[in-house]
């Protein structure tokens, strides 16, 4: 597939790539499995009418993991073509910028942050969006990919070069985000994190890059250093007596 050269990061890589989504074995393969991870961590809805805000929502491709939760999941991105793919879903599409969301503040009992922060160049103002339509209670999950030398080496070096890898140019490096500076960031919106490292399963992942069949298993890790998720739950604010 001939595609034309971009900017890293170019928001209009994604229109370049519309026809990929939901190829199981496309360009944003990894994104359907780094979707099902992020989906365990969000519980079943507690209330009525609970809403889940997926900001960078992409195609939609969190959808289907979240079948029986009870959420009405509302998606955020800029990219029409992806937005058009993600109502044919199931998903209630808003078109804004994660720096901008276009959301009345506490409206969601979760917000999804999935992939979102190493592609947006005011991080300060994406985190502090996604926690102000987050509700007191409600929960913030995301994940993302750590600034080291190992992530740009395998998300980009190799990782643009490998079959299944990631699209060439998808990613700037100089974007990626370490733990400590989101957490921090979060923190001071009232959303203490929690943060794990992830990978692909090892043998499930050799056995898609053979075969480039099948869902492969998005697994915990010690170490950070590339890929971590990161959840949350915004600070009850408490009146005096």
């Amino acid at each position: 597939m001939h595609l034309p050269v971009r900017p890293r990061n170019d928001l209009r890589q994604y229109d370049d790539l519309a026809g990929e989504w939901w190829r199981p074995d496309g360009a944003f393969a990894m994104l359907h499995w780094l979707a099902a991870a992020r989906a365990e961590l969000v519980p079943p809805a507690r209330r009525e009418r609970a809403v889940l805000v997926d900001v960078g929502c992409g195609a939609g491709l969190l959808a289907p993991h979240l079948a029986g939760k009870g959420y009405r999941h509302v998606g955020v991105d800029l990219t029409v073509s992806a937005l058009a793919q993600a109502a044919r879903h199931g998903v209630a599409v808003v078109r804004g910028d994660a720096t901008a969301l276009p959301l009345p503040d506490g409206c969601a009992d979760v917000v999804s942050a999935g992939e979102l922060f190493e592609h947006v160049p005011d991080l300060p103002a994406a985190v502090r969006e996604a926690c102000r339509v987050l509700r007191p209670g409600g929960l913030l999950v995301a994940d993302t990919l750590n600034a080291t030398r190992t992530a740009r080496l395998v998300a980009v070096t190799l990782g643009e070069r490998i079959p299944g890898g990631a699209p060439a140019g998808i990613h700037d490096p100089g974007l990626f985000v370490s733990p400590a500076r989101l957490a921090a960031e979060c923190a001071a919106h009232g959303v203490p994190l929690r943060v794990r490292g992830i990978r692909p399963a090892p043998v499930a992942m050799l056995r898609w890059l053979a075969r480039r069949r099948g869902p492969v298993p998005i697994v915990p890790t010690r170490s950070t250093a590339v890929l971590y998720q990161a959840w949350g739950v915004r600070a009850v604010e408490r009146s005096g007596i």
